[in-house]
């Protein structure tokens, strides 16, 4: 597996509307436009969209939605799609929308050869970037009730964390379904289970959306928040937020995001080019920012930021989970009842 990561690190919502604007008058009505779903935060997907409009001239219509609620629209949508690209989101998310026969497979025109873990067989999805989870808890809490930060899923269990500690639901969220896989992979559905029934107790509240309880702990709203290290560096850390980022000692999870094109589709010329545009240097040196790793070998990885290689990883079966999301999620439900 450590050869794998290191060639890694080289090489509800249905009701919601698009507002897609389209031309009205004869110079509009020429310009490419492109409709997409994003699973990325507004402001991280502006950032790349505007200097993909810059270059390219194609106007992108986005409409932000966690990826759980990407994938909830696009099979709701599967007759009549809204979109034609889906940009962002763990490749979990992907992999269970390409189940259902809601993806096209498309290669994307690369430079460099995107090693089997960055892509579906038949191209149905491609990643762009990898992520790990990590945990990021308020330092100030630390010292008033000296704790020290949690290092282990074990310590997310200890009663000092009793409704101090954030995260998304799994079934709207990217980043808390990887969480729960993570758990699956170490202790089996059921052990995972059983585990998340003694967590709940610790529980402030769950969010819709995976990177919301990074700002939550930095204000001290709780103690602890689950999310990926990009996130949390460059949404907490980095924003000046008293937060230490830790990772579980048994082993952590980690996500390759995806993008993929939708089925059915209109802007299918301008869906490509974008796809294109995702995976060259110019495109994947725009992460530094944000502090996600980039899967070209070419590209520059930001300085500070938590490489595959760099933590205990479980080994994360991405394509089962995916596969499985919809039958696991219903369990979480059944056991949690949220």
């Amino acid at each position: 597996m450590k050869k794998l990561f290191t060639a890694i690190i080289i090489a509800s919502m249905l009701t919601i509307t698009p507002c897609f604007s389209q031309g009205t008058n004869e110079g509009e009505s020429k310009k490419k436009t492109l409709n997409m779903y994003t699973a990325l935060d507004s402001e991280e997907a502006k950032y790349y969209l505007d200097a993909f409009e810059k270059e390219t001239g194609i106007e992108v219509n986005e409409v932000r939605m966690s990826a759980g609620e990407v994938a909830a629209r696009i099979e709701a949508e599967r007759n009549n799609p809204g979109a034609s690209i889906w940009f962002g989101g763990s490749n979990t998310d992907h992999i269970s929308a390409a189940s259902k026969g809601l993806l096209e497979p498309y290669k994307p025109n690369t430079s460099f050869e995107l090693i089997d873990i960055l892509h579906a067989p038949d191209y149905e999805w491609s990643g762009f970037y990898t992520g790990i989870i990590g945990f990021c808890t308020n330092t100030n809490y630390l010292k008033e009730h000296n704790l020290e930060a949690p290092t282990s899923w074990a310590d997310l269990l200890k009663p000092e964390f009793e409704g101090e500690i954030e995260m998304a639901y799994p079934y709207t969220s990217g980043t808390a379904y990887t969480t729960f896989g993570t758990l699956i992979e170490l202790y089996g559905l059921d052990g995972a289970l059983d585990w998340w029934k003694k967590f709940d107790k610790n529980i402030h509240q769950y969010t819709k959306s995976g990177t919301a309880c990074i700002a939550r702990a930095g204000l001290g709203e709780c103690a602890v928040g689950i999310g990926f290290s990009h996130d949390i560096l460059t949404k907490g850390i980095q924003n000046g937020y008293p937060l230490v980022m830790t990772f579980p000692e048994e082993g952590s999870g980690y996500e390759v995001g995806g993008i993929s094109l939708i089925k059915g589709g209109k802007e299918t010329e301008e869906a490509k080019i974008f796809f294109d545009w995702v995976f060259t240097v110019e495109a994947q040196n725009l992460f530094v920012k944000y502090n996600r790793i980039p899967v070209n070998p070419d590209a520059t990885v930001a300085e500070g930021a938590i490489k595959l290689t760099d933590i205990n990883l479980v080994n994360y079966d991405a394509i089962a989970l995916g596969e499985a999301k919809e039958a696991n999620v219903k369990a979480w439900r059944d056991t949690i009842g949220k």
